[in-house]
């Protein structure tokens, strides 16, 4: 029985390769104009949706993490190691956490999800090395998608690159978790999509639009059921950017090119390499470039500050900084949450020191906004 309904979950999957293959090649039939932009974001939208079902078909018949995958969150922030089989993954984790991950000369050593835990800047970091990503692994190619899963609940993503062949293995690695709803330094459209009881699909314009007229955003609107809805395009929005807004579960993580093994290229081909967007060129074997390059970057993405507490009458405590992120909120009531929520019930007033405050110290209530490394003394009622 077990096995049958294994069969049927392969042959589901096998029917949406092939749904995805034959709208793929109508798509590419089709000529561009803007005659045929409304049915071209028609068949986008039905790949985007049928990919969803793969993704989710997928995941239901692997189990989704397990057999290694299942590693329970730490620390103040996780990074993920991606990249293609023998990129030097493994080699890193150590030197940055001390944690041995196997590191060979054959490729797929890592079969698992290994974790190890760094301190950067009073920082807890969890660095996770993710097995090698090949070609097709949202397809389910060598347990890419558990691979792509982990990478999903990542703050930020470490993609390695061997400096042998860097701008195919970028491109194929992208590809891939695109495809599994991974957006890499982007940030989310600004499109507000809101459900109505009855009426059309109302398009709120507030600059104007060139890349999609109304007849493709209504199309693509009701493929997604809402044929009753406000949509407020507050961007010159792409048709790729409607879809992921009306698909709804995109992941936006920013991402940094680590171009590894930098002592097998010459000067000429690394200062080329090197103008890549969020590159940074180490050499994980020789530890070049980690603290003042790789170490700093991850830092600067995360967007993490240092906020030191001083009780009255006593020195700042700068060993055990409270460690906040400025997407998540940098105010002092954020702040007192990140202690204890008793904390903001008894507020009075805070005294903070630092870049924040025109005088040190200065007095502010609950909205104020912290900077890095700033000293903050709260006073109770």
């Amino acid at each position: 029985l077990k096995s049958k309904q294994n069969f049927e979950k392969i042959m589901s999957a096998a029917d949406i390769e092939r749904k995805i293959a034959e709208i793929e090649a109508e798509m590419a039939r089709t000529q561009k104009n803007k005659a045929t932009n409304a049915h071209l974001g028609l068949l986008k939208a039905r790949i985007s949706k049928l990919k969803r079902e793969l993704i989710s078909t997928a995941t239901k018949s692997s189990g989704g993490g397990g057999d290694g995958f299942d590693v329970r969150s730490t620390g103040d922030a996780r990074v993920g190691l991606v990249g293609f089989p023998s990129v030097g993954k493994s080699t890193l984790l150590t030197l940055l956490t001390g944690v041995e991950s196997r590191a060979e000369n054959y490729q797929f050593t890592t079969l698992t999800c290994i974790p190890g835990t760094f301190k950067y800047k009073g920082c807890d970091i969890q660095l996770l090395d993710l097995p090698g990503i090949i070609e097709g692994a949202v397809e389910g190619k060598g347990r890419g998608r558990q691979v792509i899963g982990v990478a999903r609940t990542c703050n930020l993503i470490l993609i390695v690159l061997d400096c042998k062949s860097p701008l195919g293995h970028k491109q194929i690695i992208e590809q891939e978790l695109e495809g599994f709803g991974i957006r890499l330094n982007k940030k989310p459209p600004k499109i507000r999509v809101r459900k109505l009881q009855k009426g059309p699909v109302n398009i709120i314009k507030i600059v104007k639009q060139t890349h999609l007229d109304d007849k493709t955003i209504e199309k693509i609107c009701k493929e997604y059921r809402y044929n009753s809805c406000e949509l407020m395009l507050r961007q010159d929005t792409t048709m790729d950017e409607l879809i992921d807004c009306l698909e709804g579960n995109r992941i936006y993580i920013p991402a940094i090119y680590l171009l590894n093994m930098i002592d097998k290229i010459s000067i000429q081909e690394l200062d080329m390499l090197s103008r890549i967007p969020k590159v940074v060129p180490i050499s994980g074997k020789h530890n070049w470039n980690i603290k003042q390059g790789l170490l700093d970057s991850i830092w600067k993405e995360l967007k993490m500050i240092r906020i030191y507490t001083k009780p009255k009458g006593s020195i700042p405590d700068i060993n055990e900084p409270v460690i906040m992120r400025k997407d998540k909120g940098c105010t002092i009531n954020d702040f007192m949450l990140k202690i204890h929520k008793s904390l903001a019930e008894q507020f009075n007033y805070a005294w903070v020191w630092g870049t924040s405050v025109k005088h040190n110290p200065q007095k502010v209530g609950k909205t104020h906004k912290l900077h890095d490394e700033d000293v903050v003394q709260i006073v109770k009622k």
